[in-house]
């Protein structure tokens, strides 16, 4: 029986429950009525009866405040891999990135609860794997021909092969251009990464960008140690004890030496200059063609009265 199969019989069934649910319901609120009919109206005062029912039945502030009074208990709790292709391909990679060592297809599926399978249905899921960008498929080398049982998958990372900080350091000797690394990109491969590059910090082997917010590592360089140098405490006490002149007193002796100052704001001195008001040029007026040639005889010639 194919899936389509068994998911259209799942249906009729959950449709025929409901069809005798209803019955059921039909038949209770019919009775309920005819009960509600023979009653006697209700009193005008409140019993003591109804209003400890009321007070024992209505939760509390404090009750309705502790953290565990608005869960939803019917609801199940989301444990499953889904239906989906899509949903189980995501689980399939996050289960295969905490993974160090290869695993077959089997126990790929076996994760998924998807053995239970047909063999169609399988290997189509396998076919997936093998394509996609963040699983390695690593064929059988003991086979000469490949079937979709054999191999083993792993997780292939952003940055692969950087799992510790000697690869870490190898890699970024090996760029050929300036630019930094993510630590997103290396936590694909290498999620707890954060304390070997706090480390390689701290040596003066790497230059580290962090976020100001939670001072987490947000991008990695290559740093030589041989270029940290230790400062005496002395020149340090030295040197914030010089007082450095006020801004404006600092531009005036540029500007008497002939320099110009880097503060300079050249908007400023554009609107220091008086604006000299421009007279619009009168547009000359172009010269046109006569094109009524057959009516020179009935027009005038004004030609000498131009200025």
């Amino acid at each position: 029986m194919s899936r389509l199969d068994r998911e259209a019989d799942a249906f009729r069934a959950s449709m025929a429950a409901a069809a005798s649910k209803l019955t059921g319901t039909t038949g209770t609120s019919a009775m309920s009525s005819a009960v509600k009919r023979n009653l006697a109206p209700p009193s005008p005062s409140p019993s003591v009866g109804s209003t400890t029912s009321a007070a024992v039945g209505t939760p509390s502030r404090r009750d309705r405040e502790l953290p565990g009074a608005n869960i939803v208990y019917s609801q199940p709790a989301v444990t499953g891999t889904g239906d989906s292709v899509i949903s189980q391909m995501a689980y399939a990679v996050t289960w295969l990135r905490s993974k160090d060592e290869p695993q077959t297809y089997h126990d790929v599926l076996s994760y998924l609860s998807a053995t239970g399978r047909s063999d169609s249905e399988q290997e189509f899921f396998v076919e997936q794997m093998r394509r996609h960008p963040q699983i390695q498929w690593i064929p059988d080398p003991n086979l000469s021909e490949q079937t979709w049982k054999t191999g083993t998958y792993m997780h292939r990372p952003t940055i692969p092969n950087v799992r510790n900080k000697t690869q870490l350091i190898a890699y970024l000797q090996k760029k050929t251009d300036a630019s930094g690394v993510s630590v997103k990109d290396l936590k694909d491969g290498w999620p707890d990464c954060e304390p070997a590059i706090t480390e390689l910090e701290r040596e003066h082997k790497v230059l580290v960008i962090r976020a100001k917010k939670d001072g987490a590592a947000r991008m990695v360089w290559l740093d030589d140690p041989s270029l940290f140098h230790e400062v005496e405490p002395d020149l340090v006490r030295a040197w914030s004890r010089v007082e450095l002149p006020a801004l404006d007193v600092i531009a005036q002796k540029l500007i008497q030496a002939g320099q110009k100052p880097a503060s300079e704001d050249p908007r400023l001195k554009a609107e220091k200059m008086p604006k000299v008001e421009k007279k619009k040029k009168r547009a000359a007026r172009k010269g046109t063609k006569s094109t009524n040639t057959h009516m020179e005889h009935l027009l005038k010639d004004y030609s000498h009265m131009k200025r």
